[in-house]
């Protein structure tokens, strides 16, 4: 059984997924890997991942069977179990529970070489209405307090398989990197009774300097502060605090400028590795006034090393002024109808 443990000093709490255990070892360099060709996630393996809980497939096919244009199916090694109790117990001046939890995995095309740049945006509507739906469903289940989406897009990014594929994790407690966003939003809505997240918008649509793209609904746009080049962020235009709450007409409108986002960003940067992350409210306060929804994408040009790790400052060489510009004038291809 996985273990969550707070750390004493700073609140912050650490997965040890005893399940995923590393010997020495394991963190060697392996070397060039050897190329097998075989992925578990393509049509006709089905049966090498768990049952799926949910599907896009034509009217009358079977689950876990080829033919589908989606699936999600339980992470086959989990960084957290969804049996048994939480269990929350001390361990002299330490705080600990059992890594309760849920880890999923949205197989989002069958084409094995598909990414986020060539799939259609109808496709990546899916996608996303795919991510609400989960979210929602793990919600039923009261021991979940926030629920991670995440995209891992090439090895140096962390991803292990090739196949287009995001993950969900369902987490008993609110992540203190969420609650420190989530406290700064209050303060300034304490102080001003707006939302920040609405300023920025305002300010950058008025300067203009950092948007990348937008269209009626949704803005794109490279952070003031931005900790890493070409860092980009996708916002709702109005006001929205949850991500899986916003109309389902409004997900065509998202997948339009997400697929754009990343084209720009894949023509500008020849395809990077990148991390997108999803922000939104926990479940305790899904909808309110001062947090504001969105994604965070991270191309992973730099590393973070000592003087990130021990400061928590970060050293971005490009302006994020620079990096919209680059964005913005990026040579677009169309996706696949």
């Amino acid at each position: 059984m996985p273990e969550l443990r707070k750390d004493p000093i700073i609140g912050r709490w650490v997965i040890i997924s005893t399940e995923r255990g590393k010997r020495p070892s394991s963190f060697r360099s392996p070397g060039k890997k050897p190329a097998d060709g075989f992925c578990p996630l393509c049509p006709g393996n089905e049966d090498k991942t768990p049952p799926e809980v949910f599907a896009y497939r034509p009217p009358g096919s079977h689950p876990d069977t080829p033919g589908w244009s989606l699936r999600v199916v339980p992470n086959k090694f989990p960084a957290l179990r969804i049996e048994g109790e939480l269990d929350r117990r001390a361990e002299g001046i330490y705080d600990k529970m059992n890594g309760i939890g849920a880890h999923e995995v949205i197989i989002e095309s069958p084409g094995h070489n598909d990414t986020l740049a060539t799939i259609s945006p109808s496709h990546l509507a899916n996608v996303l209405l795919t991510y609400s739906s989960r979210i929602n469903d793990l919600y039923k289940d009261r021991r979940f307090k926030f629920i991670s989406v995440f995209r891992n897009q090439g090895e140096a990014a962390g991803a292990s398989l090739a196949h287009p594929h995001s993950q969900i994790i369902a987490l008993p407690i609110v992540p203190k990197r969420l609650m420190e966003e989530i406290e700064g939003a209050e303060n300034h809505f304490h102080h001003k009774e707006r939302c920040i997240y609405c300023d920025i918008i305002r300010q950058e649509r008025e300067q203009g300097t950092r948007i990348i793209s937008e269209n009626r609904d949704f803005l794109s746009l490279a952070p003031f502060a931005s900790r890493f080049p070409f860092e980009t962020w996708i916002l709702p235009r109005q006001h929205s605090s949850s991500f899986e709450e916003i109309s389902e007409h409004l997900y065509g409108s998202l997948a339009e400028i997400f697929s754009e986002t990343v084209r720009r960003l894949t023509a500008t940067l020849e395809d990077p590795p990148y991390n997108i992350m999803l922000h939104t409210s926990p479940l305790g306060d899904k909808i309110n006034d001062h947090y504001h929804w969105h994604f965070e994408i991270f191309p992973r040009l730099t590393r973070v090393a000592g003087f990130e790790w021990g400061s928590g400052f970060y050293i971005n060489p490009t302006a994020p002024e620079e990096a919209a510009q680059f964005l913005r004038e990026a040579s677009l291809t169309p996706p696949l109808p």
